[in-house]
């Protein structure tokens, strides 16, 4: 980035970021406006077509990323964004008319397209900075998809109002016609104050898409299958996680999720300025370590489990004299009992860790004849986790800030590895993380079914979490293994002539 052209790209900046805003609450709106819809008894669709209907606009976004990314290298970001806006404007509009679930799902995969608008941004945002800049300008850019949080906490009370609360329903048909306009908007505003701009040097079709045999692309996108898919999967999934685990309200536990979509996402700012100044690999092992730590945590559900203690038996045959909660006597050997605890825990209480409390309770009476080992008194075992909901938000809350830091990272890999086909390689890497962000809900839905605890969202993280972290660490000993050896060879061969460039190490292409 010269001086000569740092207005142009911070207006390039600006509006990339503003029409990512835009078109990241424009994807989202199915999530608020089906339960909505739903809820009200204006369309009476069963649990399988809404979860079509919030996920086909995250699948149709997801898809378009990798065409739209190559188009945005080839033609530059200007006319490709502008397009897209207007494009997505049209369905967004003709939803407003829709009156049964076909027209609804057709009218959803159409606006889905504004989810594909993260791949346009990202390669018009690098072409604008220079290397050392590009990891805080995504990461600004990247703040957009805080379009989330936005949908999430003014459509409703945008629906509330419009429908003057609840007694012209009717008048739902609005949102989409407010949101179409937005998007139209925004679209004027991009042609007018923004400067096309194309990657130097343009490429074949051929050249563009040649990255795509790299395994590290694919790396990559298992990186963004986590911290993005798993972002917006949880931006959905965690308000009827509340509802069923806590028993919260749907407004509380929207409240809630938001405190997980919001900083997740404004906090990829600075997510890409950490990966300026400290790198892309060290900024990944926090995120994919502390991503893996808080999921852990919250992989033991909340339970109240009694089960078989420790007992207490005879030592020897004889008859029982006497019976208590403290004790047992057989002839005149007593035979000491734990009793009952007497506080007994409940979601009122304040509880970090899960409390185990351990009794026994008489099984014999006063004048059975008792053999040698036979039992007197059961152990009975209680356990009692409470899963503070407080505790459980925070660390919610502590994953979505590495998943937000975590997306800029990602991302600030790809300019430095693929300085040509930012594009290209942008639209792959976003392509994985929305179909992460599509297919997540499903597999969490399956594994509730199959094992019956919500905790199995926090198992799926964990498990995806540690194969990135083991995948990233064994690339980084190949990389110290390969340096080393050529800082060996250094040391004893020769220094070539003057004029002699040495083949660079291999490193850098297995990373």
């Amino acid at each position: 980035m010269t001086m000569d052209n740092k207005p142009q790209s911070y207006t390039a900046l600006a509006m990339n970021t503003l029409a990512f805003t835009v078109c990241f609450a424009a994807w989202m709106l199915n999530g608020v406006l089906v339960t909505f819809l739903v809820d009200r008894g204006i369309f009476q669709w069963n649990a399988a077509q809404i979860g079509w209907l919030m996920g086909i606009p995250v699948l149709t976004g997801s898809i378009m990323r990798f065409p739209l990314g190559i188009l945005t290298d080839k033609f530059g970001g200007k006319p490709i964004f502008t397009t897209l806006l207007l494009l997505s404007a049209i369905p967004m509009f003709l939803l407003s008319t829709a009156n049964s679930y076909t027209e609804f799902f057709i009218y959803s995969l159409g606006f889905g397209l504004t989810g594909a608008s993260f791949a346009v941004g990202i390669a018009f945002t690098s072409v604008w900075f220079d290397r050392e800049h590009q990891g805080t300008a995504l990461g600004i850019f990247g703040a957009g998809n805080a379009g989330a949080a936005v949908t999430t906490m003014l459509a409703p009370s945008l629906l509330r109002w419009l429908t003057n609360y609840g007694e012209n329903l009717d008048n739902w048909r609005r949102l989409p016609v407010i949101y179409a306009a937005a998007l139209a908007l925004m679209a004027a505003l991009f042609f007018f104050f923004t400067r096309n701009r194309k990657p130097a040097g343009q490429r074949t079709l051929r050249q563009m898409v040649s990255p795509l045999k790299h395994v590290r692309v694919w790396r990559f996108g298992l990186y963004y299958f986590l911290v993005f898919g798993g972002f917006v999967a949880l931006s959905q999934w965690l308000v009827p996680y509340y509802v069923n685990v806590y028993a919260m309200s749907i407004v509380t536990a929207g409240l809630l999720a938001t405190t997980f979509s919001l900083p997740s996402g404004v906090i990829r700012a600075l997510g890409g300025w950490l990966s300026d100044k400290f790198g892309a690999r060290a900024v990944m092992y926090w995120v994919l370590g502390l991503t893996a730590l808080a999921s852990f945590l919250l992989i033991f559900p909340k339970m109240d489990i009694v089960s078989p203690g420790s007992g207490v038996m005879a030592k020897q045959e004889g008859i029982v004299t006497a019976v208590s909660d403290t004790e047992v006597k057989v002839g005149d050997t007593v035979y000491t009992l734990t009793p009952p605890a007497e506080k007994n825990f409940s979601d009122n209480d304040l509880l970090l860790l899960p409390v185990i409390n351990t009794w026994q309770e008489p099984k014999v009476q006063v004048g059975q004849n008792v053999a040698k080992r036979e039992l007197l008194a059961q152990g009975v075992t209680h356990i009692y986790f409470q899963a503070n909901v407080w505790i459980f938000t925070l660390l919610v809350f502590v994953i979505g800030i590495t998943m937000g830091i975590g997306k800029a990272a990602v991302y600030k890999y790809i300019p430095d590895y693929f300085p040509q086909e930012v594009g290209t390689v942008g639209g792959t890497v976003g392509v994985i993380g929305g179909l992460g962000g599509f297919v997540c809900p499903i597999i969490f839905g399956y594994l509730l079914n199959a094992i019956g605890l919500w905790t199995t969202t926090w198992i799926f993280f964990f498990g995806v979490s540690l194969v990135c972290l083991v995948w990233l660490h064994l690339v980084v000993r190949s990389l110290t293994k390969v340096d080393s050896v050529r800082v060996h060879q250094m040391a004893i061969e020769p220094v070539p002539p003057a004029g002699v460039v040495k083949p660079a190490s291999r490193a850098l292409a297995s990373e």
